[in-house]
């Protein structure tokens, strides 16, 4: 699988999930967390998979949260205001 935002690689029944935003200090978007979603889904699916481990790319942050840029341009009601 292609990925933008994560990187994988199984070897010896390890499949290394890597978060590859280090720009935004792998800040989770929408897309990223979909990509994480297929990558899960297909490494469970893999009969060879045995462990998973997940990782961040750089040297500053694991994952920083949510990209709060993506929620810049929500109205009140699509960012669940009162």
């Amino acid at each position: 699988m292609n990925f933008e935002n994560i990187l994988t690689e199984t070897n010896n029944g390890i499949t290394q999930v890597t978060i590859n935003r280090p720009t935004k200090l792998n800040a989770l978007n929408k897309d990223t967390i979909q990509e994480l979603h297929e990558a899960f889904k297909a490494a469970d699916k893999d009969k060879n998979t045995k462990v998973i481990i997940l990782t961040g790319s750089g040297e500053k942050a694991f994952v920083a949260g949510a990209d709060i840029s993506e929620f810049a341009n929500f109205s009140e009601e699509k960012g669940g205001a009162n």
